[in-house]
Formats: C-alpha cells, structure tokens, sequence
C-alpha cells in the first residue's frame, strides 16, 4: 500500500520563503557589524607636578569653666537672756570720749594691685573672629579668609621645587605634604613644622613657609592673639 503525501504538509512548497528569510537574516547581520564602532583609547600627558589644597581643619581646644559659687556667710544667732524684772540690768554704753585714739589703725597708703587680664591662647584659623590678613587681600572677613587660603596655595605652587619628587625615587602617585605653622600676635610666622614622605620633601615644605612674608595678625574679642594654621598639599610623582 502506498503512502500519499499531504500537499499542505509538503515542506518544499516554502523553500524559497526559506532562502528568503535566511537571506534577511544574513543582510542583517552584516549590517550589524558593518555599523559597530569601535574608538581608540585616547591617554593625556601627565604633569610633572600637581598641587591640590586640601581643608583639614583643626578641632577647637575647649575649657569648661566652673560656676563660682559663693559661700553662704555663717550667721550668729541672737542669744536672748530673761533677766527678772526685780533687778537691775546695767547696760554698757561707750561714749566716744572713751575711744583710745592710740588703739586706732592709721592707714598712710593702700597698694592698688592690678587684675590679671584675661589670656586667650591661640585659636585655629578656621574658628577666629578676625582672620589674619595675608598682604594685598582685602573685603569682609570671609573674603579675607578665601583670599588667605588662595594666595598661601599661590605661594607653595611659586616656591615649591617641582623636579625634587621626581628626584628622589619616590613610588609614583600622589604623595601628601602637611605644613603646620602659627602667625603670633605681631604677624610673624613661628612654629613651623611639617610632615612628608621623605626627609628632603619636608625640609622644602619648611623653606617654603620661611618665605611667607609678615601678615596683619588676627584677632579675638577684639586682642590680637596668635592663630594656628594648617597647609596640605598633594603632588604627583611620576
């Protein structure tokens, strides 16, 4: 007995429906990778050095001070003394005619003895009323301080030595320089201290502070007081 085949089943009646859609899908695929796009990896030129300020501000030293209490004065009672009204009670009157005047204390002159003032010890930059003026800044106390801090950056960028971190063989990356130093009552820059990751690179951040020039000290309450300040910088090292 032979089998007939169904004409609907017959898959060689969509051959080319078949060629057709594979065709579409190879078409596409070349479109796809015609059409991807591919960018070269494009590396900028590094600096020799590059100095970035970072704030670190200091935290404030605090005192508590103690509330004065004052001592109560000690009160003496009243002694009450009932005396019979059948005798006589004899009071002792001291008329001024009885005053000795040899018993009496002269006083020929009375020391006066100055108060201790008030002594405000050094307060951070970032916490003082008046922010020392760096010379050539001008404006109100915060145009002051933003002055102070660009042209202390100006300064480290102008003095600093750029081939020294280079010169030292020092691991490539960023490398951090603290410098710490005071501007006393009279404008002056003392206690100088710096850290770094070499001992060359701190002795350069100490001359570098030297340079400074005098500044218009700050003041608190109205005194000039000393003010303590902190520089961090950073450099790259090749």
């Amino acid at each position: 007995m032979q089998v007939k085949k169904n004409p609907k089943f017959n898959l060689e009646n969509y051959s080319k429906l078949f060629m057709q859609l594979g065709l579409v899908l190879a078409l596409f695929l070349v479109y796809v990778v015609i059409e991807k796009k591919t960018f070269e990896r494009q590396f900028g030129e590094f600096a020799d050095v590059n100095m970035t300020a970072i704030e670190e501000p200091d935290t404030p030293i605090t005192k508590r001070l103690e509330p004065k209490v004052q001592k109560p004065k000690p009160q003496i009672p009243d002694v009450t003394v009932i005396v019979p009204d059948d005798e006589d009670v004899v009071e002792d009157i001291i008329e001024p005619n009885e005053i000795d005047e040899d018993d009496a204390i002269i006083v020929d002159h009375i020391d006066e003895v100055d108060e201790p003032e008030d002594i405000v010890e050094d307060v951070p930059f970032f916490a003082i009323e008046d922010v020392p003026v760096f010379p050539g800044c001008k404006g109100d106390n915060e145009a002051l301080k933003d002055c102070f801090n660009k042209m202390m950056q100006k300064h480290f960028g102008k003095k600093f030595d750029s081939d020294l971190p280079n010169e030292l063989g020092l691991a490539p990356g960023k490398k951090r320089i603290i410098m710490l130093f005071k501007i006393d009552k009279n404008g002056n820059i003392v206690d100088i201290r710096a850290k770094a990751p070499h001992p060359r690179l701190q002795k350069e951040a100490v001359r570098i502070i030297k340079l400074l020039p005098k500044m218009i000290p700050g003041k608190q309450r109205g005194k000039a007081v000393g003010v303590k300040y902190t520089l961090p910088m950073r450099v790259d090292v090749e």
